[in-house]
């Protein structure tokens, strides 16, 4: 101890100056955005070469689950396939884009948190690869989250596990809308919150998103009604929502960009500006 006190009186200058030199880099990087937006950066784009990193090597020691998954959804879409009325026939995907109001984006989740209250993902793709902030992230059980901020070659994923996620959803057989979020307590469970009273709802339900917004496309899946709550001081029901997805178990995921999402946002900022 005698020897650590000795160390800091003799450098006393030293750190000083580092204290200090800290706390100014701190202290610009907070008041310019410039700044911030560089240093977030450079973070994400360290902490994605480190999970990446990780990642491979936690994705070769899990190589049969994964292709069991890719199996089971290859059975699907063959079956699928297999009725339609000729599935032999070449399908023409030449104008598909003009058709599609969505680009989509194939990327790989390199690292997930899913045990605090304000959860992210971390994507092996980036802003070179056309990922940017606010696009949707599902796969092919559902719904994952909403991409908060890129660097060139990774981004991070605000998770639907995370306690200020609000994404507008559905109930699939009614239609009625209300608010997906989550209470911060089981990682297989998120809640729909303002589903209107006289909304036909029961155990088993399927919730899907709502379209009301312009990050996921209308109807994709995101869990059942587990139960549902009745809050007498107001006109709503609270649905407890199991999810389709294990949120603790992600791989590949698809990244959803929404062609009109400029188009609407600019005319919705116009009006509310009139």
């Amino acid at each position: 101890m005698q020897q650590i006190f000795n160390f800091i009186f003799k450098n006393s200058n030293r750190l000083l100056f580092l204290l200090l030199l800290c706390i100014s880099l701190s202290l610009t990087i907070q008041s310019h955005s410039y700044h911030k937006s560089r240093i977030i950066s450079s973070a994400n784009y360290v902490s994605g070469g480190v999970y990446e990193k990780i990642h491979n090597v936690s994705e070769y020691l899990h190589l049969k689950t994964q292709n069991d998954a890719l199996a089971i959804e290859n059975a699907r879409l063959k079956s699928l396939l297999f009725k339609t009325k000729d599935s032999t026939a070449i399908q023409k995907f030449q104008n598909l884009k003009i058709h599609v109001p969505e680009d989509v984006m194939v990327s790989k989740v390199i690292h997930n948190s899913y045990n605090v209250h304000e959860n992210f993902l971390t994507l092996n793709s980036g802003s070179l690869e056309g990922v940017e902030p606010d696009m949707g992230v599902i796969n092919n059980l559902g719904i994952v989250g909403i991409v908060d901020k890129t660097s060139a070659h990774y981004a991070t994923v605000i998770s639907i596990l995370n306690v200020k996620s609000q994404i507008n959803a559905k109930v699939k057989k009614s239609n009625h809308f209300g608010s997906l979020v989550w209470n911060g307590k089981s990682t297989g469970f998120v809640q729909l919150i303002d589903v209107p009273r006289l909304a036909s709802v029961r155990k088993g339900d399927t919730i899907v998103t709502g379209g009301q917004s312009v990050i996921f496309p209308e109807n994709i899946n995101i869990g059942t009604i587990n139960k549902v709550y009745i809050d007498n001081k107001t006109n709503y029901y609270t649905l407890d929502v199991k999810l389709f997805n294990d949120m603790t178990n992600l791989g590949h995921v698809y990244v959803i960009k929404s062609k009109n999402r400029d188009e609407l946002n600019n005319l919705e900022k116009t009006t509310k500006n009139e």
